[in-house]
């Protein structure tokens, strides 16, 4: 079933596409698609007098504000909508919403279900972390994805067009969940992940300890330590370790170097200990890892 759609009459440049019944039911039964697959979308640009009220949400909705402005009413919640906001609501919610009289947002908009839509959008949102509105910036690689969605008009209903929209979206609330967690690390806690990210990796080589990292966030500590799992689900020094191993499992890919001589670029004189650490995380020892590699 299709949602409750806003009857904004639409521009000359502005494009709103249901999916058709027949389509809807072929990608609830598709398992390349029923996780989650469209059930409309389109683009309205400068949408003057573009309102929506729903007492009972019948799916789930993103919405991608790229210019101009509006409001999203839900609960007792009257939030502001701007530049670079993503707006995701889930099924069953009540809202409404609305762009500004005077400058009018210009919006991005997919209607979807599936078996595991709300999981989809409960990943970009991080549970309870996260508004319903979101704020991610501008992000081209969204725009053209949902650019890419809107050409699945002109394939005159084809099914494999519309499983490829499906995977498309899949995609596009995939990227959101990844990109998500700096955004609003940066601008909910004031913490710079892409820059603790880019000091981890230039101690790759080396060691870098809690005191180091937390002083770069000019955070204590507990505080850091604290923030940072509660942002990506896991401690700073994990991912540290983590991302010692991917690298350790890239030099033993490409590389013939030997395993004393990957641990010690890694920084570990222990080539013994640099093996169990290996083992612990990826699984399986470093030589086994390099022969499972050449097969």
């Amino acid at each position: 079933m299709t949602a409750k759609l806003s009857q904004w009459p639409l521009t000359s440049d502005g494009m709103r596409i249901i999916v058709p019944t027949f389509i809807q039911d072929y990608l609830s039964l598709n398992p390349l698609s029923k996780q989650c697959y469209p059930t409309a979308f389109g683009y309205y640009p400068k949408a003057g007098g573009h309102r929506m009220s729903r007492e009972q949400h019948d799916d789930n909705l993103l919405m991608y504000c790229t210019a101009g402005q509006g409001t999203l009413e839900i609960g007792s919640q009257s939030l502001p909508v701007g530049p670079g906001d993503a707006l995701m609501l889930p099924k069953g919610s009540h809202h409404s919403y609305q762009a500004d009289i005077d400058n009018p947002w210009t919006i991005y908009w997919v209607h979807f279900e599936g078996e595991l839509a709300g999981q989809f959008l409960d990943l970009v949102r991080a549970g309870k972390a996260f508004s319903p509105v979101l704020f991610m910036g501008t992000h081209s690689r969204l725009v053209a994805d949902f650019e890419s969605l809107i050409e699945t008009r002109k394939t005159g209903y084809s099914r494999r067009s519309f499983v490829y929209a499906a995977n498309l979206l899949r995609q596009m609330l995939t990227y959101l969940a990844v990109v998500a967690p700096a955004i609003q690390a940066k601008r909910l806690h004031d913490m710079d992940l892409d820059g603790i990210h880019a000091l981890m990796e230039e101690k790759l080589h080396g060691q870098l300890d809690l005191a180091t990292l937390a002083a770069h966030a000019k955070l204590s500590k507990y505080h850091f330590s604290n923030k940072y799992k509660a942002l990506t689900g896991h401690s700073p020094i994990q991912h540290f370790l983590h991302l010692k191993m991917e690298r350790a499992c890239h030099l033993l890919d490409v590389s013939g170097i030997s395993i004393k001589d990957v641990g010690r670029t890694l920084g570990y004189e222990d080539s013994y200990y640099f093996s169990r650490l290996f083992k612990k995380i990826i699984g399986v020892a470093p030589r086994q890892y390099r022969n499972l590699k050449r097969g």
